[in-house]
């Protein structure tokens, strides 16, 4: 949507606001999606769902070049939130540890490194696409690379079945007896979700921020471009220390982001360290997600729980950008960039709560 966003409000003249709330509502409806997700992998494993997530995204995207009207743009975001709930992250996690159980920590660990160059290759890609097919043809590119690619690749990389997790056992984490203590389960919701948040403003408002600080145009976007490799060198640093508890590394990465906010916030000419360090420390949240559940529920239990932990996050991510923007208009840049400092700080001890309550067999 990045590169998206201006090419269709220029044929269109529908508002960005509009186009930009339409990933809003697809984030949304993969958020509410995501509990059943993690049902469905749970009883079969998720090969099937994520080959399959790679048609409905298809179908999203051809809807969307088809859209003349708003109405049909929202609905084919809708339809691509469903395929997001079915093939991004979480659902992907969430069968890799149902799948491999707590072995699935270096293949999470792998897969966020590599991701780590998506913005790197895509933009670049989907912008020479657009110049060469116009925005809504290389939305039929995409789909169609998705119908070829996505479907075969996980039909071949992941094995049949899988589903363990046994009806009687379904409902026993619905009822009274959680998989993990229910003060630990939100613990867990609480930090995954102010990290998504933190993580989705500054992705939305950086620029800006760093203008606020005094720098550049030239100067802000050319800070901002540290943060996809540094989120790259910390998951190869993860991928050295893995045998530690990813709860060490949950404070690693919500510790680095504070430090980094606060930084820029009250040494904005160290505002490159500042992101260097926050750069590293959303590179390792990635990981995070993944592991850290993984560690505390049996791999029977991990696809079921990790559904639950999304919604929260994935709301909290798509509601961000409307009410970050409304601080941003009301109080200006300087009290937004304060917030998210307060917002990654309450992360720190919220993740310090967590493990003064791990027992030491959990912790270790």
């Amino acid at each position: 949507m990045a590169v998206l966003a201006a090419p269709i409000s220029r044929e269109t003249g529908w508002s960005q606001q509009w186009i930009y709330g339409a990933l809003s509502l697809a984030i949304l409806v993969s958020g509410m999606l995501a509990p059943l997700s993690g049902r469905i992998i749970a009883r079969t494993g998720g090969r099937a769902m994520l080959a399959a997530s790679g048609g409905i995204l298809a179908l999203g995207l051809t809807l969307v070049g088809l859209s003349h009207t708003l109405w049909l743009f929202l609905l084919a975001w809708t339809i691509i939130g469903v395929g997001m709930a079915m093939g991004l992250y979480d659902a992907l996690f969430a069968t890799l540890g149902t799948l491999y159980g707590g072995t699935a920590r270096r293949a999470i660990t792998s897969i966020t490194l590599i991701s780590g160059f998506c913005t790197t290759l895509v933009w670049p890609f989907c912008a020479l696409l657009i110049a060469w097919l116009g925005w809504r043809h290389a939305c039929f590119a995409y789909a169609a690379l998705l119908l070829i690619s996505v479907f075969p690749a996980y039909l071949y990389s992941l094995p049949a079945g899988g589903g363990q997790t046994s009806g009687a056992a379904r409902h026993k984490m619905s009822g009274k007896q959680a998989a993990i203590p229910r003060d630990l389960f939100w613990l867990l919701c609480a930090i995954f979700t102010l990290a998504s948040v933190v993580m989705t403003a500054v992705s939305v408002q950086l620029i800006t921020l760093l203008q606020s600080q005094g720098y550049t145009l030239a100067a802000a976007l050319a800070i901002s471009t540290v943060l996809g490799p540094c989120q790259v060198a910390s998951r190869v640093v993860d991928m050295a220390f893995r045998r530690g508890h990813p709860v060490w590394t949950t404070l690693f990465s919500v510790g680095l982001v504070a430090l980094g906010l606060v930084m820029l916030a009250l040494f904005p000419q160290l505002a490159l360290i500042g992101m260097l360090l926050y750069g590293a420390g959303n590179g390792l949240r990635a990981i995070v997600r993944g592991t850290l559940p993984l560690a505390l529920v049996k791999p029977e239990e991990y696809a079921i729980i990790a559904g639950r932990m999304a919604r929260p996050a994935l709301i909290g991510q798509a509601l961000t950008p409307l009410i970050g923007g409304w601080i941003f208009q009301h109080f200006g840049a300087q009290a937004t960039l304060l917030l998210l400092c307060v917002l990654a700080l309450l992360n720190v001890l919220l993740t310090l709560v967590l493990k003064s309550r791990m027992s030491p067999a959990r912790a270790s």
